[in-house]
């Protein structure tokens, strides 16, 4: 294939604000490292003590693999933590794992966007990939029908990428207040964690416009907004 202009045009303002989110969580997270709680838990304790406080039962704590790789499995009801915040007493390690928390707590509240979300994680991981194949036939065969297929499927990315946005600013707001209400930070250092919260949700915020954006350029390809269409 050829260079495409348009898609340069469209891919750059997602790229540089992918950069720019990653360099943001990053610097944020690196700054209150450096800053202890005054309570001094640890990222573990910190969710456990907020999970009990919030009446929230049944939900296990690991430490994982990876950099910033904390994540709530809703499935198995296990939260699990990396070794940075797992062990850290640092408000960004607290700020991290009572987000994680925050999501325990949707699931045990019955927060509908999750279990939305939830439920497209399989159609997104299937459809996202087979799109490619479909959208790389399209351009080779100068097919906008396949293309258009292909941005159908591609579409189900989209749409997991935009419901995740409120799924993690709800989860947040909740940790910022129920760290507070456990006791486990003053309202003080709640802002401050909840600074490397704000910048984290940055990262979610750029993934939703680059998928956006690519799936503005797959339509148009497909002659969604004008011009001729193909086989």
């Amino acid at each position: 294939m050829m260079f495409d202009p348009l898609w340069l045009l469209l891919a750059a303002p997602g790229l540089i604000l992918s950069l720019w989110a990653t360099f943001f969580v990053k610097s944020t997270f690196a700054k209150y490292s450096k800053v202890p709680s005054r309570r001094g838990l640890t990222g573990a304790q910190a969710a456990q003590v907020m999970l009990e406080t919030s009446g929230v039962q049944g939900v296990t704590i690991h430490r994982a693999a990876g950099w910033l790789s904390d994540h709530y499995n809703p499935l198995t009801k296990t939260l699990n933590l990396s070794e940075g915040v797992y062990d850290s007493t640092s408000l960004s390690a607290i700020g991290v794992a009572c987000h994680e928390a925050g999501h325990a707590l949707q699931h045990a509240h019955g927060y509908a966007l999750m279990g939305v979300r939830s439920a497209l994680v399989p159609a997104t991981n299937i459809g996202s990939k087979v799109s490619y194949v479909f959208i790389f036939i399209g351009f080779i065969l100068q097919s906008q029908r396949m293309i258009l297929l292909g941005a159908g499927l591609f579409s189900v990315a989209v749409l997991f990428a935009l419901i995740t946005l409120p799924v993690e600013w709800n989860a947040s707001a909740r940790a910022k207040v129920a760290m507070v209400r456990a006791g486990v930070v003053t309202q003080q250092e709640s802002y401050d964690a909840g600074r490397v919260l704000n910048a984290a949700f940055m990262t979610y915020v750029a993934a939703a416009v680059t998928a956006l954006l690519q799936l503005l350029y797959y339509l148009i390809r497909a002659g969604v907004f004008g011009g001729r269409r193909s086989n």
